[in-house]
């Protein structure tokens, strides 16, 4: 009878210590990533794109900010993207970790790395999210799922601290730059100024820095952006238009998700 008690406060125990164990530490292999992207809707115009970790676990509700450290040198990352495996990071941290310098100023090549890294508070990753309130910015067509999960997380940070925009896509290329409401949970969509999802060519460019070159080009379309003009860690700037090319697919995208949404 001891035994068993022992046993059941044991697993108690172990119960209650779970969620402690989903802030992790140790040694990863890293490697250079140079295309944003964001499996959850993060967009690319509202964070910093040169400090963004796409690791292989699912993305967390509350732990999104990591730490990495090589040779002395530490960056903050924001987990927004999953990986197939591999523990990838915004080619720009890599090349700093790496080398001591931006990958802009003196670009490097190389393989996976070991790094040390550490799972650290939200407020650690805040300069790297460039919205007024300090929000994450969520695409309000496209991260509901996710959205979901973290409200359905008691005193997640997501749940707690989320900024839904009428904007289709993580780098940025279609919808409006504004915000949207949600009557969670007696609705599951936002509520935006203009009709969720509405297929609007926006200029609110996202950067990639090209491996190994180091050149910073437009995630959307590849076109090498002029040395001194915006940073790829700005933030709802002026540029350059989505290519007009893949208008037509991202119109029925576009009528496709609001016609789900409608009848949902």
């Amino acid at each position: 009878m001891r035994r068993s008690a022992m046993s059941f406060l044991s697993f108690s125990l172990l119960l209650t210590a779970a969620p402690l164990a989903m802030a992790g530490s140790g040694t990863v292999w890293v490697t250079p990533h140079e295309s944003y992207s964001s499996s959850v809707g993060v967009l690319g115009c509202k964070v910093n794109t040169d400090r963004i970790a796409y690791w292989p676990s699912a993305v967390d509700c509350t732990n999104i900010c990591v730490s990495l450290t090589y040779q002395g040198r530490t960056v903050h990352l924001l987990k927004v993207d999953q990986s197939a495996g591999a523990h990838d990071v915004s080619y720009d941290a890599w090349n700093y970790l790496y080398t001591g310098f931006s990958a802009t100023e003196k670009p490097a090549a190389g393989g996976a790395t070991a790094m040390e890294y550490q799972d650290v508070d939200v407020s650690a990753c805040s300069d790297l999210i460039h919205t007024d309130d300090g929000k994450l910015p969520l695409s309000a067509s496209n991260s509901m799922n996710y959205l979901a999960s973290c409200l359905g997380q008691k005193d997640s940070w997501v749940g707690r601290n989320y900024a839904l925009y009428n904007i289709m896509d993580p780098l940025c290329s279609w919808g409006y730059d504004e915000r949207c409401t949600l009557d969670w949970p007696a609705a599951n969509q936002g509520t935006c100024p203009h009709t969720l999802g509405t297929p609007e060519a926006l200029n609110a460019p996202v950067y990639n820095i090209r491996y190994p070159t180091g050149e910073k080009v437009l995630a959307s379309s590849g076109q090498t952006v002029a040395t001194g003009g915006a940073s790829a860690s700005s933030a709802g700037s002026a540029g350059h238009p989505a290519p007009r090319g893949s208008i037509g697919l991202v119109m029925v995208y576009g009528i496709l998700t609001c016609w789900f949404l409608r009848w949902r």
